[in-house]
Formats: structure tokens, sequence, C-alpha cells
């Protein structure tokens, strides 16, 4: 940790502890696993009572400009989370991210917590109520989509819409590969990040998905996805799906007729 992160951590930990509309706070992401480097953002969770909820988030980005120079902020509806400010502040750089929630906003998470500051144990005791659950793989979704997926990239493959081909590549890296290599070996399914760090003997494999913007690349990314697929769920036999096997010899076959 950098004395960077640490002071505003204590920063941000000073400021809950003084407002009485705060009823708790706590860290998330790389603090939990204490692998936090200067290339670490912080990911607060701040802990409303509920009266004061809709107070405080209409004061958010005021309660933001407390901790430093700030110099840019947002919310986070790109990610499906409104009640999240992402900011960056200068004099030192950091980017952290406040999440501002109430108690029962806690009950589904996928990891807990570190907890920094509590009144009345409220936090443990929301963690006791319910497991925190981060989502896996569903293979038999996968499966169900997959062979469809691969013919969509053929379709822009073929009509040289290679810019959507290398995007849906990396859809397909990020959303089904890095997971299922993940869930294979028994690390959290977090998509391509960290994926160099989780599973260095599958880089190579992975590197074969990459396409540039040339007709051939495409075509060889996408081949060495359909066989990196087929790998992964043969190795992930043990978990029972229905395989489709007509969607899988149709779109094979579409995808050999298009490169012959």
């Amino acid at each position: 940790m950098t004395k960077t992160q640490q002071e505003m951590i204590q920063k941000v930990l000073e400021f809950s502890k003084r407002d009485s509309r705060i009823i708790g706070l706590a860290i998330s992401g790389s603090y939990i696993t204490k692998s936090l480097d200067e290339y670490s953002d912080l990911d607060f969770l701040i802990v409303v009572d509920d009266k004061s909820y809709e107070e405080v988030i209409e004061e958010r980005l005021l309660i933001v400009e407390q901790f430093g120079t700030l110099v840019s902020a947002f919310t986070g509806e790109h990610v499906g989370e409104p009640r999240l400010i992402i900011s960056l502040y200068d004099s030192p750089i950091l980017h952290v991210d406040f999440k501002f929630t109430t108690l029962d906003g806690l009950l589904d998470r996928v990891e807990d917590s570190a907890i920094l500051y509590e009144e009345n144990n409220c936090i443990t005791k929301i963690y006791s109520k319910k497991e925190a659950h981060f989502p896996t793989p569903d293979l038999q979704w996968i499966e169900d989509r997959f062979w469809i997926w691969v013919h969509y990239a053929c379709t822009k493959i073929g009509r040289r819409e290679l810019f959507e081909t290398i995007d849906f590549l990396s859809f397909l890296r990020q959303s089904v590969l890095a997971p299922l290599i993940q869930l294979l070996l028994g690390k959290l399914p977090r998509g391509v990040r960290k994926i160099e760090l989780d599973a260095p003997q599958y880089i190579e494999a992975l590197e074969r998905t990459v396409a540039t913007h040339e007709y051939e690349s495409c075509v060889n990314a996408l081949q060495a996805t359909i066989n990196l697929y087929l790998e992964l769920r043969e190795e992930l036999s043990q978990c029972p799906i229905v395989k489709k096997v007509e969607a899988e010899r149709v779109a094979l076959q579409y995808f050999q007729d298009l490169i012959k």
C-alpha cells in the first residue's frame, strides 16, 4: 500500500466517524487480498442510515470533494450502479470509487468487504444474515449461445467488418474463455482481469484469440477461440451440460464454407 492510499483511507475513515448519518465504512477490491500496489484504486462502501440515505445521495459529489484535489467524478450508471461515484484525485493522482448504500444494500454482494468502521456491529450483523456470492459461469447458458455467437462472428468476417469482429472476439474472451479458465483453475471468474496472474499456462492460447485488423488474422483468431472453447468444455466435462450438437455442426460448417 502506498502512502497516498493510506492517507486517503484515513481521510475517509475520519469523515465517516464524524458524520452522524454514516453508520459504517468498508473497503473492497485489492485491499481485501492485500494486493494493493501503486496502480490499484480504492473501493469504499459508505453505509448510510435509512432516514438519511436520500440526503446523502444528493450530497455525494460534495462529500467526495472533501477528500483531496478532485479533478473529476461521475456516477456509475454505465456499470449498472448509480449509487457509485467514480473519482479521480490529483496531487498525487489516485482513482477512488465510493459506493453509498444502506445496510440492506449489503445483503446481495459478491464479497465481504473489510470493515473499517461500524456502529453497533451493524455491517457484521448483515454479513451474518447472508453469505457473499461471486457469480460463476453457467456452462449451459454459454453452450446455448456460443454457436450462434460463432455464426455472428463469421458474418462480420465475411462482410469484412473487422473492427466489429475484433470487438466481438474480445467479448468472447472476456465473457466465455477467461471465466471458464478461471472456473477450471479454481479462481474467481472475473474475466480477463488479472488473467496473466491467474492462468499463465493459458496465455499463449488466449493470445491466439486476439485479432488484428486483417481478414486472415480475424479468421485465425476465431478458429483459436473455437478450439479453446471446445478444449475447456471438455476439461469441464464433470459439469453436466446438454451440448448443442446441431448448432455446433451448422456453425462450424458455415465457418469452413466461409474460409474456403
